[in-house]
């Protein structure tokens, strides 16, 4: 029974939107972290321009640095984010010579900035600021002594600044994924192309078209079609295996027929009650052989058409061995012949299978015996333990079949080439879809006495089935 589970385009969909979306949250986390450097860049160098038009406006007079702050340097830091700047010159002594915040400037930041220029981030009044330091050197000046250039700005630009870069670029990765979505809908739907055309082509075909595929695939449907092609080619050989069955069987029913037909219409011609008498004891046995090819024709399909086996069970086949030799030495068709047992297992063999199904195969194993072999004739049933299979076999010193009929003995009305017995060719048929059914093998061969030998070779029951 074939459920539906989706589909191919919703599962290639589902993938490709996690791994998008797995890959979506990395790039913006990096496009987050980069609009927050690249804003971090922009606002530092304006900064340092800053520090550096304002050392270049530094004066002295009378051994003291004397600072204008020109209106270049408050212009460099002016944004439209309105956003506070602070700047001081302080120096040697760390006093401060011009500035516009009384954001103090610790020993320890002055130290730092002394030996190379330094950024630091401080909180003043619960406000994030960004501060630049470098240390300018006096030398060729009325005096030696160093002066450090302070400036900074809250960081409400650099925060705003990210935001908009952080916006351009999930943008783009939206633009990006909508595009992508598409081109990937367009994209399945010519992967998907040579699927619909095998199933168009699959569509169209007749119920009795077993022909092999003429399509074009790719690499990753190559199996699929030789699967097909493999699956037509056994539909079409069973398809001409049941149709040969079929005329085969008509063949051997229609034989007996025509005799029962031939038979009463020469009785009907005669007004002797001994005709009479005759041809009704041929009818007789002509119905009787008739009725048993039919009821082995009902087995034979039986067997090859179920779909499923009926219920197993834990069968010791020693005793069932047993049973079904010693019911069939006790018939009158086996008086003439020496039906007996070779020495079994004194412990029980089990196997699984069905009962009444291996009481059959046996019997057809016995009656093909009694069948095939002349008056007189030694039939012997036995089983042989191996170490992973059950070996039941029956052997007679018949004449035997010659050693090119023996691999087509289980084919259907298959009589290894004797036309002088009553057997139809089924027996051995049906005993290799009972074998086939329980997951055996059967051997035919030759025994050393010159008669057949039939081996079959049934798995063992494992320590936990047996239990």
């Amino acid at each position: 029974m074939i459920e539906v589970d989706g589909t191919l385009k919703s599962r290639l969909a589902v993938w490709l939107v996690v791994t998008v979306s797995a890959l979506g949250v990395l790039l913006l986390v990096e496009a987050y972290f980069s609009s927050q450097r690249a804003a971090e860049r922009a606002y530092d160098s304006q900064l340092e321009a800053a520090a550096l038009t304002i050392a270049e406006a530094i004066q002295w007079e009378k051994g003291q640095p004397v600072v204008e702050i020109p209106s270049a340097a408050l212009q460099i830091l002016a944004t439209r984010h309105q956003e506070r700047v602070f700047y001081a010159v302080l120096d040697a002594d760390g006093h401060t010579v011009s500035g516009n915040l009384d954001l103090g400037i610790s020993p320890d930041w002055r130290r730092r900035v002394s030996s190379q220029p330094t950024w630091l981030n401080d909180s003043y009044h619960g406000t994030q600021w960004r501060l630049y330091g470098r240390e300018l050197d006096s030398a060729g000046w009325e005096t030696q002594d160093p002066v450090q250039i302070w400036v900074g700005h809250t960081m409400s630009g650099r925060d705003a600044l990210t935001e908009t870069l952080f916006e351009h670029a999930v943008t783009r990765f939206v633009v990006m994924v909508l595009l992508a979505g598409i081109l990937m809908l367009l994209a399945m739907r010519v992967a998907l192309a040579p699927m619909r055309r095998l199933r168009h082509q699959l569509r169209q075909r007749d119920a009795d078209d077993m022909r092999p595929l003429e399509a074009r695939v790719p690499e990753e449907m190559r199996e699929m079609a030789e699967t097909l092609d493999s699956l037509f080619t056994r539909q079409r050989e069973g398809r001409e295996a049941l149709l040969r069955f079929t005329a085969d069987a008509s063949h051997q029913l229609k034989t007996p027929l025509a005799g029962l037909q031939t038979t009463s219409e020469l009785a009907l011609k005669s007004d002797s009650p001994d005709a009479w008498r005759q041809a009704l004891t041929e009818v007789h046995g002509s119905a009787g052989r008739t009725s048993r090819l039919a009821s082995q024709l009902l087995s034979l399909a039986r067997l090859r058409h179920a779909v499923e086996a009926s219920a197993t069970s834990r069968i010791d086949a020693m005793e069932l061995l047993h049973e079904t030799t010693f019911d069939w030495a006790q018939r009158d068709v086996s008086q003439a012949h020496d039906i007996g047992l070779a020495p079994l297992p004194a412990a029980p063999q089990y196997i699984q299978g069905e009962a009444w199904a291996l009481r059959e195969l046996l019997g057809n194993l016995i009656d093909n015996a009694l069948r095939y072999t002349p008056l007189g004739s030694v039939i012997t049933l036995g089983a042989v333990c191996h170490a992973q299979t059950l070996e039941l076999y029956i052997e007679d010193d018949g004449p035997g079949v010659s050693p090119e009929t023996l691999a087509h003995l289980h084919h259907p009305f298959e009589r290894g080439g004797r036309q002088d017995t009553e057997g139809s060719g089924l027996g051995l048929a049906i005993v290799d879809s009972i074998v086939r059914r329980h997951e055996a093998r059967m051997q035919v061969e030759s025994a050393e006495k010159g008669g057949l030998r039939v081996r079959l070779l049934f798995p063992y029951l494992t320590r936990h089935e047996e239990r």
